[in-house]
């Protein structure tokens, strides 16, 4: 038999928080009920996530979670956070509701993936249906010492959500590396150190991370290519200038 079709039945506190949030992704409400039971489904082309509810439900006990795979994980991202600027006017990238960015998974065969944690926190772990293409020269370079902690660093903070262990490792190798690695690799690992401290809530250690990763010097050719990095880094600043302010 094909064309089998599964959806996600998930928990949550709520299912009005649910929608709200899911609507600003880009979602529909396809079904909503209160009675006998709270229960929705969501809409986003081909995506169908359910929810039931639960009131006395603790999104930070969730173990709720789903794989969704799609072409193209940049392209969902955006669009993603295009919502979540338009209401926020940042992105969520601490807390719960939350949403990571793509990254190469060196668990997953290095598929890009990220990661929505919703009002009801249940991980959507969003991953691209093939490996991210190597860059051109690439096939055959061995990463770096920096790079290859960094991927293990990934793989404890976005997998698995131990974003202070995570936090911990990229410690260690950027003191180690910090006068071997590229500016190139520095960037990408202080960029995912700031990311990291936010979530940690520790907003001195990102604002220290993105100071380093400012004082970068890129030549033009690695800043188009860097070009989601060095966004990345206005959007966890616009996070940080609210908490800075008196």
């Amino acid at each position: 038999m094909a064309n089998e079709i599964t959806v996600p039945l998930l928990p949550c506190r709520s299912i009005d928080e649910i929608v709200e949030f899911y609507t600003m992704l880009g979602f529909t409400r396809a079904y909503y009920q209160v009675r006998p039971n709270p229960y929705v489904s969501l809409e986003r082309e081909d995506l169908q996530l359910h929810f039931f509810g639960m009131p006395d439900f603790d999104p930070a006990d969730s173990y709720g979670s789903c794989l969704v795979i799609v072409p193209d994980t940049g392209e969902l991202f955006e669009a993603f956070a295009a919502g979540m600027r338009k209401v926020h006017g940042k992105l969520l990238v601490s807390g719960i509701p939350r949403m990571t960015r793509p990254r190469k998974r060196k668990n997953a065969e290095n598929h890009s993936g990220f990661t929505v944690i919703d009002p009801g926190g249940n991980w959507i772990r969003i991953m691209a249906a093939k490996p991210t293409p190597e860059e051109p020269g690439a096939k055959g370079v061995v990463a770096g010492k920096l790079m290859t902690t960094l991927q293990r660093a990934v793989v404890m903070g976005d997998s698995h959500g131990k974003h202070v262990r995570a936090a911990q490792i990229l410690d260690a190798a950027l003191e180690r590396d910090k006068d071997t690695a590229t500016a190139a690799e520095l960037l990408e690992a202080l960029a995912y150190r700031a990311e990291l401290a936010l979530r940690a809530e520790a907003p001195a250690a990102a604002d220290d991370a993105l100071a380093r990763a400012r004082a970068l010097t890129l030549s033009e050719s690695e800043r188009g290519r860097l070009a989601g990095t060095l966004a990345s880094l206005e959007d966890m600043e616009a996070v940080l200038r609210p908490a800075q302010q008196p």
